[in-house]
């Protein structure tokens, strides 16, 4: 079959051939119709995610749509020790699949189930979390972000704030339900100061940044909370900025901060995949939106460094 190869964790994968997967066990061998360039995608094909093993050649692509041998389509998250699936065929778990709603476009699909699924995922499973409450989204302007603040809206939050740099995206996300937006630009600590005038009070925060805006943020936001014992969860899921953060002891004293993370390991696969259906026919109604940029699999090298529109998720297809 032909495949999106990585032979080097220093150049982006080739189209070439690559031998076809064997199903072991309950495993199934799909036709793959279309699977999105995620970061977590880009970042094991350069080696950095900390699931990587180091081990070469691979196949990217952590997730897809495909069609099973009786023609159903299905939405499906690759095993952990399967070739990916930015592949003519993949292997998949039924156990880690759910089926395609018959309006349902594959490619929106494949462009939005993995930035959705960080924050669907974590307010429903990683937080109790309530409507009427209040979400800070640190790291807005990337697609998950976008993704967050629709979500934390559709679960039901009073007060959504948004925080991120890029001007051009966040302005956008008024328009996605954000009550809030804070830009993250100039000088960090003023930037930071922003930050804890508006989210001072959040219930919860879905951090994608990390690094620098998280360390800042922290005490920003606990030293302006109206009652410091109110709990604040703050799901760490991405870091854009940065893998490290030094966190004064303070902070763990003065406020009730409950830090967690969401993501592999954190959730089991069955936790994830349990949240699927009810993600998926959100995604096929409309109700959460996503842009998809469907580029064919034989032109996997020049997508995976070409700029994409502000918003879009480049989704690697079957055909053109």
């Amino acid at each position: 079959m032909r495949a999106a190869v990585v032979r080097s964790f220093d150049h982006p994968p080739r189209y070439e051939e690559f031998a076809t997967p064997d199903p072991a066990g309950d495993q199934v061998l799909v036709d793959v119709l279309a699977a999105g360039l995620h970061p977590r995608v880009r970042s094991g094909a350069n080696g950095t995610h900390y699931t990587s093993d180091g081990r070469l050649p691979m196949v990217p692509g952590v997730d897809a749509v495909g069609r099973l041998p009786d023609g159903r389509r299905v939405y499906f998250v690759a095993d952990d020790d399967a070739p990916g699936t930015m592949a003519e065929q993949a292997v998949l778990d039924p156990r880690r699949a759910v089926p395609l709603p018959e309006d349902a476009d594959p490619v929106v699909i494949a462009a939005a189930m993995n930035p959705a699924m960080s924050s669907w995922v974590a307010l429903r499973r990683r937080v109790a979390f309530k409507p009427g409450q209040s979400v800070l989204v640190l790291g807005a302007t990337g697609n998950a972000g976008q993704m967050a603040v629709q979500i934390a809206r559709h679960l039901g939050a009073a007060h959504v704030v948004a925080a991120g740099r890029d001007p051009e995206r966040l302005a956008m996300l008024a328009g996605l339900g954000a009550t809030t937006v804070v830009p993250l630009t100039g000088d960090p600590e003023e930037a930071a100061g922003r930050l804890g005038e508006a989210a001072a009070d959040v219930d919860v925060v879905i951090d994608y940044t990390w690094g620098a805006p998280t360390q800042l943020a922290i005490p920003a936001l606990l030293t302006r909370r109206t009652e410091r014992s109110a709990a604040l969860d703050w799901i760490q899921i991405g870091s854009m900025a940065g893998p490290d953060i030094t966190l004064p002891s303070f902070v763990l004293r003065a406020a009730n901060l409950r830090i967690m993370g969401s993501g592999q390991g954190s959730l089991t696969a069955a936790g994830i995949v349990a949240e699927l259906p009810s993600l998926m026919e959100q995604l096929a109604a409309g109700t959460l939106t996503a842009a998809a940029q469907p580029v064919p699999l034989a032109e996997v090298e020049r997508a995976w460094t070409a700029p994409t529109e502000p918003g879009r998720r480049v989704v690697l297809t079957a055909s053109a």
